[in-house]
């Protein structure tokens, strides 16, 4: 095989994390996607990246995000997979709304694509520059989010944590392509099982998705918390692997 057919064949993995989080999110992910045979692409959105200031943050929006994971996905030769956690399921599924055919399959990790207008923030001020990550007590009600992660993970969490850019958080999703509800899809319901979610996947309240509207899509349950990736990381890579073949 020569290297141009090997590199023709290489199954680029892109993941990109929800609110608060970087690349290294998917630290305890991305090995065992290479020991696959897979090549992941870990992401830090802009305004993410260690270091930013609020005023850094006030600047960044949706748009930025969805242009920086299309200029990666741009980039790559072969075939690609999307992996979206969270937050990050909206911008995956806008990156796909962009260009349909250059994307094998969208995993939506927690998450789901929204409707054209709806966003993940609607009622955060507009004057708000960002969105820091809540205490834990206000992240889930009944404190099922959290699931699987202990008093080092949660520590290591929000060491890390860094503000989600109020425009991000409140912007509105845009989506415009038909052919995005063509491309194949796998939800993987981690912090609401798949028989509930499928009862909500409609462009109504509360969650205002496009998932019932997806041609192709396969569930998949993987109980945890709302963060696979810290809590089941061999478990949600093994999710991937199959979801790519």
């Amino acid at each position: 095989m020569t290297t141009n057919e090997s590199t023709e064949q290489a199954v680029h993995v892109v993941l990109v994390p929800g609110f608060w989080l970087g690349a290294w999110a998917w630290d305890d992910v991305v090995p065992h996607l290479e020991a696959a045979g897979l090549v992941p692409h870990a992401v830090t959105l802009p305004g993410l990246e260690p270091g930013t200031t609020t005023e850094d943050r006030a600047r960044v929006t949706r748009d930025d995000h969805v242009d920086a994971a299309a200029r990666l996905v741009d980039g790559l030769d072969g075939r690609v997979v999307l992996v979206g956690h969270s937050g990050g399921g909206p911008v995956v599924q806008q990156v796909a709304d962009r260009d349909p055919g250059r994307i094998e399959r969208v995993v939506y990790v927690d998450t789901g694509p929204l409707v054209d207008g709806a966003s993940l923030a609607p009622d955060l001020p507009a004057d708000a520059a960002e969105l820091p990550l809540p205490g834990w007590d206000e992240v889930g009600a009944d404190g099922s989010s959290l699931d699987g992660l202990d008093d080092a993970a949660l520590a290591r969490f929000r060491d890390r944590a860094v503000p989600t850019p109020g425009p991000v958080a409140r912007g509105p999703v845009r989506v415009t392509n038909p052919e995005r509800l063509r491309v194949p899809a796998t939800a993987v319901c981690c912090s609401i099982p798949s028989a509930t979610l499928a009862e909500l996947a409609h462009p109504g309240p509360p969650l205002h998705t496009e998932l019932g509207d997806l041609a192709d899509l396969t569930w998949v349950d993987l109980p945890t918390g709302h963060w696979p990736m810290f809590s089941r990381p061999r478990d949600l890579a093994a999710v991937l692997v199959d979801a790519v073949s």
